[in-house]
């Protein structure tokens, strides 16, 4: 791409076309690099925006947590309509059946990344903690309204449901998850807590 050429928002396009490299390419593809090539613009873009790649890394987690955060707030929203088992199945179909899976691997494999997310994030994996307290929310929500048995462990149910969601949507680039598998194990989990009829 010729210099002096003026991108929109070159940060969001950096980050759609890191998503995109992630997805295709897998952590191992993804590179300064290949994140420019697919955003076309030259190297130096990214390094004008960021300090080092692992800066950039870490701006997309943390970009990634922002539409966690905002998915987590549509989810307590709707507490009280339809079913606790569907909007569960939905909030996990959508949470994982995205780019999560793989910036959860990306954290996991570069620990210089994982030192840097380390300083607002001081445990656990990012991504996945922020989906557990998305579920907690809710089903907290859900408890207040007397959907779910008012003794359920929220907290608990949040870290079941969140380890099989990421372990059902791990590494199925070839066999997409059929939503009703999904649906099955949030059966499983909260099947003695909600209340019948939700």
């Amino acid at each position: 791409m010729p210099t002096g050429v003026a991108l929109r928002n070159v940060r969001q396009q950096l980050f759609d076309a890191a998503e995109l490299v992630l997805l295709r390419d897998g952590v191992n593809g993804l590179t300064s690099r290949a994140v420019t090539v697919e955003a076309g613009c030259a190297k130096g873009v990214l390094h004008r925006h960021f300090a080092d790649f692992d800066a950039f890394l870490a701006e997309l987690v943390q970009d990634r947590i922002t539409r966690i955060r905002a998915q987590a707030a549509e989810l307590t929203e709707s507490a009280g309509t339809g079913t606790v088992v569907a909007s569960l199945t939905g909030a996990l179909t959508e949470l994982f059946g995205s780019v999560a899976v793989a910036i959860i691997a990306l954290v996991t494999s570069r620990d210089e990344l994982r030192a840097r997310l380390r300083e607002s994030h001081p445990s656990g994996v990012p991504v996945l903690a922020e989906g557990v307290a998305m579920i907690a929310a809710y089903l907290t929500a859900e408890r207040d309204l007397g959907r779910v048995a008012a003794d359920a462990d929220v907290d608990t149910l949040a870290l079941m449901l969140i380890g099989t969601g990421h372990l059902l949507f791990a590494d199925r680039k070839e066999n997409p998850l059929e939503r009703s598998a999904v649906e099955q194990v949030v059966v499983g989990v909260v099947a003695d807590v909600v209340t019948p009829s939700h």
